[in-house]
């Protein structure tokens, strides 16, 4: 005789199973393997699990399949075999609407990281926290900044507004500000959103008129968490939304938090009015980690992925990925999955051929390209820095031409002064070195050298 479970018992039943398997399992591994993965059905004995694709049916069935039937089996003994089967994330999240009724009035939107960590009510993953946070000297000045919010929040910093390139570490910090005020801080009301949701919850409220809701709803939390705020280039009904939101929140001492890729003054497309409100609290930058710095994440990550990586690995890796820290996360995982697979530790040999698969095409910039985009970030015409002009204005634009040409690209000093403008060498090599010394000195400077950076 078979049984057939109905959805909610299932998805109660698998939930309780991923509780029991995450005690087992690494952290990464458990996000890795089980992420988007659900009970389908259980039916004549065999409970089939739902999966995102091939790659991880596979290895769920070599690696976890008797985990979790001894799981499964402890819950309901009618359970007689495991099966995967590759069903697509639409039936999950059909899965998780079932049974479940929703005011459309009080709903956040859902972030794109839909699994079984976030918190629904705030959007807050809680992996991300100071605890797991890596600190160095590299953000040393961000997480300062944090541990001040936390201790008066709306009151210190406000807003803080966090930037720096991809994979800095920017989400998890602003994100670990959210669950740290949430755990001290019972009875405060916190919202992490993406300004793309934000947007997309905006014209979903202007298409089924009710903005009057949309505005309450923002505004009733004590704490406001923003990424990614680039992204409001141009929309000029969103960033008014905002302007207005800004207001009511900061005149009531909530503490609002944003996060960019850049500082709020050089993100085109935004309005004055919003630039001058973010530069009214603290504005600080997490630049990319160092050699240092980027060890210190390697033994951290790879001690919580249950990994020990040797000296010889450790100083290779650092060296050589001078990435953002997904890129280091993403070796490190990399370098775990090969481990278990070959059921050993990695060699250097095997680890630098690893790397070597894996390593992106360097976008490659020419100086034309270089000349225009620090000609665009200072607002000035890109033939004024090849010519003779002794203007402050343009001095310092072509001295940090020069200077990037010669320390990212390792372009030589009398190619650079051949294409500046037909410039001597030694005029090259004095204006490399006055960046390099002032850059010691000037924090302004180096946040505008990161910025154009990022943009190559």
């Amino acid at each position: 005789m078979s049984s057939l479970h109905t959805n909610i018992d299932t998805k109660e039943l698998w939930e309780n199973t991923l509780v029991e398997l995450e005690t087992t399992i690494s952290k990464a591994n458990f996000a890795t393997w089980f992420r988007d993965t659900f009970l389908l059905k259980i039916q004549d004995g065999t409970a089939t699990i739902g999966v995102p694709n091939n790659f991880v049916k596979d290895w769920l069935t070599n690696k976890f399949s008797k985990a979790i039937f001894k799981t499964l089996r402890d819950q309901n003994d009618e359970i007689k075999a495991v099966e995967f089967t590759v069903a697509g994330i639409d039936k999950l999240k059909q899965q998780k609407k079932a049974g479940k009724k929703q005011n459309e009035e009080d709903k956040i939107p859902s972030l794109p990281l839909d699994n079984f960590y976030i918190d629904k009510e705030n959007n807050l993953n809680p992996r991300y926290t100071f605890e797991t946070f890596v600190l160095g000297d590299f953000n040393e000045l961000a997480h300062a900044a944090s541990q001040a919010i936390i201790k008066q929040p709306g009151i210190v910093y406000n807003p803080l507004f966090i930037y720096g390139s991809t994979g800095h570490g920017k989400t998890h910090l602003i994100q670990a500000i959210g669950n740290r005020v949430k755990e001290l801080y019972k009875e405060k009301k916190i919202i992490y959103v993406t300004s793309e949701i934000f947007a997309q919850d905006l014209a979903n409220a202007i298409s089924s008129n009710k903005v009057s809701v949309f505005k309450e709803k923002y505004r009733k939390y004590d704490v406001l968490i923003m990424d990614d705020i680039q992204f409001f280039s141009n929309k000029e009904k969103t960033q008014e939304e905002l302007f207005h939101l800004f207001n009511t929140l900061y005149d009531n001492n909530k503490q609002i938090i944003f996060s960019s890729d850049k500082h709020p003054s050089y993100i085109t497309g935004l309005e004055e009015r919003l630039k001058s409100r973010f530069n009214q609290g603290m504005i600080v930058d997490i630049p990319k980690p160092d050699t240092e710095a980027r060890l210190q994440i390697l033994r951290t990550k790879s001690e919580a992925n249950g990994v020990v990586l040797n000296d010889d690995v450790c100083d290779y890796l650092a060296s050589t990925i001078e990435g953002n820290i997904r890129e280091l996360e993403g070796v490190i995982n990399s370098i775990v999955c090969q481990s278990q697979l070959k059921n050993k530790d990695l060699n250097i040999n095997e680890v630098k051929d690893l790397v070597k698969n894996n390593e992106k095409p360097k976008k490659m910039v020419s100086i034309k390209e270089l000349i225009k985009i620090v000609a665009d970030f200072y607002n000035i015409d890109p033939v004024s820095i090849c010519d003779k002009t002794r203007k402050k204005e343009i001095v310092k634009p072509r001295q940090i031409t020069m200077y990037i040409l010669r320390e990212d690209f390792q372009t030589s000093y009398p190619t650079i002064g051949d294409k500046l403008g037909g410039r001597d060498h030694t005029t090259v090599i004095h204006s490399c070195d006055k960046i390099k010394n002032e850059l010691k000195t000037d924090q302004l400077l180096e946040q505008q050298i990161n910025q154009i950076r990022a943009m190559l």
